[in-house]
């Protein structure tokens, strides 16, 4: 797993039992510096891996930039140049083209990220919701509910990384068939889906209409404002999400699920793009307005 994953002593405890040491196998959080032009703009707490992707989706969330054509390269800095020790990895210096928002170079607009917090570094609340090129009001994803039922384990399938850590968040992009197009593991929640984003965008895949967005975690505000920022239509995640999450996904016109578990879940919002097949057995008696369906709170 490289940077990845390492490894460290732990004394494990069982009641009942004997303590004893062993080796635990750990998920890596280092900060990344996110510089553009030269310039210093964030500093987030993440996984190691794909920086650059990780740099290109949160240009993206903050809406610095919209698709390729903003991004010109990336190189990794620090290290040699700095008292000539071993290159880090940890600064990424990103270019960006002439058709790119540069961010205000106020200090109090720079952002510091926290694994667990994605927008901790706004300068103010009217900052936070930031504004989507793309509207997905009119995308016409519609899948079936026995494919969204499925998402969760084949993303779990997948995480190659939290099979030996069990530390890590995960983001995937689906198609409306169920099948897999990318997935990225981080500490943070929101560093896996900018990855997934920075992945799209330096494809050249951005809006990414008619995809479902699967998380690992629950659904909370920040990540809804990266799906819409994406044109992503469609939110799924097997936890909770928060009351400003859905109201922003209500906006937006993204159809949000929630408690993603086994056989049933919550639509929160824009229910419209679901629909129940033969093998679910039900019909969607809810409106769009109402937004809860098929499943309870766990």
């Amino acid at each position: 797993m490289g940077r990845i994953t390492t490894r460290r002593p732990v004394q494990r405890v069982v009641l009942g039992e004997e303590p004893r040491r062993r080796v635990d196998t750990l998920a890596v959080e280092e900060p990344l510096e996110i510089r553009v032009n030269g310039a210093p703009l964030a500093v987030t707490m993440r996984t190691p891996g794909h920086d650059v992707e990780l740099a290109a989706g949160f240009l993206v969330s903050e809406g610095i930039i919209h698709d390729e054509s903003g991004f010109r390269s990336a190189v990794h800095c620090g290290g040699p140049a700095t008292g000539g020790q071993e290159n880090t990895y940890n600064v990424l210096d990103v270019s960006l083209s002439a058709s790119a928002h540069l961010p205000d170079s106020d200090a109090a607009r720079r952002f510091y990220t926290t694994s667990s917090c994605g927008v901790c570094g706004k300068a103010s609340i009217d900052a936070v919701e930031t504004v989507s090129q793309y509207d997905v009001h009119d995308d016409e994803l519609r899948i079936s509910a026995t494919i969204i039922t499925s998402l969760p384990d084949r993303l779990r399938a997948e995480q190659a990384a939290f099979d030996k850590t069990g530390g890590l968040h995960a983001a995937g992009l689906f198609t409306s068939e169920g099948d897999l197009l990318v997935l990225r593991e981080d500490v943070g929640r929101h560093n896996a889906v900018d990855k997934v984003v920075g992945w799209a965008l330096l494809n050249g895949r951005l809006p990414l209409r008619g995809l479902i967005l699967q998380v690992s975690g629950r659904a909370s505000f920040e990540l809804v404002q990266k799906a819409t920022m994406a044109g992503v239509p469609m939110l799924t995640a097997v936890s909770a999400p928060s009351s400003l999450a859905v109201e922003l996904a209500d906006r937006a016109g993204l159809t949000l699920v929630g408690f993603l578990r086994g056989t049933s879940m919550n639509i929160y919002s824009h229910p419209q793009r679901v629909w129940i097949d033969q093998a679910a057995g039900e019909t969607v008696e809810s409106t769009e307005r109402e937004g809860v369906v098929h499943g309870e709170r766990i």
